[in-house]
């Protein structure tokens, strides 16, 4: 499909002491020559620029609170040594599986017990690597239509929608599942990262079990001790002397927000499984077509491809960590990302600037800066023609093949690699491929565009073609680290992206459609369920909240007076 992947079976013998399985692997189809047209726009069913960007933005907050509704499930491991926390009312040691934080910050909301008790944090170290099992998205946001989906699939074989509120039932669920391969713990995001560990005794030992101060009530309920909310009025409403302590929340979580992310998580690329992927999940593509990214969600997936995305997953966890054929994915993907995302930005920036006109000499500072990005591929034997009026613009090819196939001809090249390679990675390499070649396609014609047409035709009207060009290809990209606050917040204040739970009471409709978490619950269909106290609102700032759907920035206060 387009320049999508074709299987090919590859049967190779395995050299030296690393081994792994051998996978059916996709080969890219894009290599005729008449494929190299500059004209020629990505298929609307293409999704490896999703596949790069949900990869590349692995635990990072910022991108992964944009898009709540995870695609993709990758095994890992939690280092030997790194501190885990857990925040209870009593000093007893869970026995059953329960939630730990990578920050004290995070689990200090769940440190509860009245001035007089206090309450008491269990800080635990890694002993051995802990097998562990991430979700992306929002994976920890007990939302309807989506950031539940993929973790409802590996504990119950199919979406939950009545689970949404379950989550002592799911953590029993999904350890029950994991136990089988060895999987010690699963990793989500909220406010912050959480892994829910399910035995507190294989693979950790208490560093400390801290009584701490506390002015909040224990939670009700069956197994309270410990327990993790499953609602959002479980969570302390936003009054004066608990503000502080909901902020930390979130900025300890705005410390992972962008690339590496969490480190104290080590995900294992070539194992990952993504819903993304339509190979494998062929289901989808109707979903998805023509729908905006914030609508993607798991709910038309067949029971077919839930079938087949299990056997992956159950595939890849008891593959051996770090099989495959050992390219660092990870900052392959980061390299090209740094690479275009702040020029790009910049051109943007220069051709929606007010002064954007011909009078600006804007033609002559873009160009300059589309010089700079092109001059690793810009050959000696390419010639820029000197009619200066035609269109064609084949004689840049060259210059387009250079750069869309420089950072993997040499692994597309080599069998050692192709042999080594788990499926996980063929589909990110053709993936990387896909993205970096439409990158490489817009940024060479807007080049070869103002090479040509330099002095020869009205600035405004190439201006004109390159923000045409531009946007499409920053739009296709969608990469989060565009969404910024603009202007830049103050000393005093930090830049945010509307985090679950502190969303305001009325969001005007869920994504995909649906109830809140509480469907046909408390507070009716829409509309969250009010505060026993009777507080109508969650740290924000009254009423419906515009960035329910599409989280957009805003700068909120780090010190008194909060607002959020």
């Amino acid at each position: 499909m387009g320049v999508y992947w074709q299987y090919l079976l590859v049967l190779a013998d395995v050299l030296g002491s690393v081994r792994c399985t051998q996978f059916p692997f996709r080969i890219p189809a894009a290599t005729a020559e008449d494929d190299w047209d500059l004209n020629r726009t990505p298929n609307p069913n293409t999704t490896g620029h999703l596949i790069f960007d949900t990869v590349h933005s692995f635990l990072q907050h910022w991108p992964n609170t944009r898009y709540r509704n995870g695609h993709n499930i990758v095994p890992g491991v939690v280092p030997v040594g790194t501190l885990l926390y857990h925040g209870r009312s009593d000093d007893q040691i869970p026995t059953e599986p329960q939630w730990t934080a990578t920050d004290p910050e995070h689990s200090y909301s769940f440190c509860r017990g009245s001035v007089e008790e206090g309450c008491w944090q269990l800080t635990l170290s890694a002993t051995r690597p802990l097998n562990v099992l991430y979700f992306d998205g929002s994976a920890a946001a007990k939302l309807a239509d989506g950031p539940l989906q993929t973790q409802d699939i590996v504990a119950w074989g199919e979406i939950r929608p009545d689970m949404i509120r379950e989550e002592y039932t799911r953590i029993d669920a999904l350890c029950t599942w994991g136990r089988k391969f060895g999987v010690d713990g699963f990793v989500r995001m909220e406010m912050d990262f959480e892994i829910m560990i399910c035995d507190f005794t294989a693979g950790l030992e208490v560093v400390s079990f801290s009584h701490l101060t506390s002015n909040k009530p224990a939670f009700p309920g069956p197994r309270w001790p410990g327990r993790k909310p499953t609602y959002i009025t479980d969570y302390p409403v936003a009054t004066s002397d608990r503000s502080v302590e909901a902020f930390e929340v979130l900025h300890s979580g705005s410390w992972h927000n962008l690339y590496p992310g969490d480190t104290r998580i080590r995900l294992d690329l070539a194992r990952f499984v993504s819903f993304y992927d339509t190979a494998l999940v062929p289901s989808l593509m109707a979903q998805r077509l023509g729908q905006e990214r914030f609508e993607h969600h798991l709910g038309a997936i067949s029971q077919e491809d839930i079938t087949a995305v299990m056997e992956r997953v159950e595939r890849v966890v008891e593959t051996p960590h770090r099989a495959g054929c050992g390219v660092d994915w990870s900052t392959l993907l980061h390299t090209i990302f740094e690479r275009y995302q702040n020029r790009l930005e910049m051109i943007q920036y220069l051709l929606n600037s007010s002064r954007a006109d011909a009078s600006d000499n804007v033609a002559k500072k873009v160009q300059t800066q589309l010089d700079v990005m092109v001059q690793p591929y810009n050959l000696h034997s390419v010639t820029v023609p000197t009619e200066a009026y035609s269109r064609d613009l084949s004689w840049s090819l060259p210059i387009y093949k250079l750069c869309a196939t420089t950072h993997t001809k040499h692994l597309h090249s080599s069998q050692t690699f192709l042999a080594l390679m788990t499926e996980s990675e063929h589909l990110l390499l053709g993936a990387i491929d896909e993205t970096n070649r439409e990158i490489c396609r817009v940024v060479t014609r807007m080049w070869a565009e103002g090479a040509k047409t330099a002095g020869a035709v009205e600035d405004d009207a190439l201006l004109g073609s390159w923000r045409v060009q531009l946007t499409a290809l920053m739009d296709w990209l969608d990469w989060s680290a565009w969404i910024k606050c603009d202007p830049a917040c103050g000393v005093e204040e930090m830049c945010y992206l509307p985090t679950w739970p502190f969303f305001g009471r009325t969001p005007p409709r869920f994504p995909g459609g649906g109830a809140p978490e509480f469907p046909g619950g408390p507070g009716g269909p829409g509309h969250w369920p009010h505060h026993p106290g009777g507080h109508g609102k969650h740290f924000t700032d009254g009423g419906a909240d515009d960035g329910w759907e599409r989280p957009q920035p805003k700068c909120i206060r780090r010190v008194e007076p909060y607002s959020f």
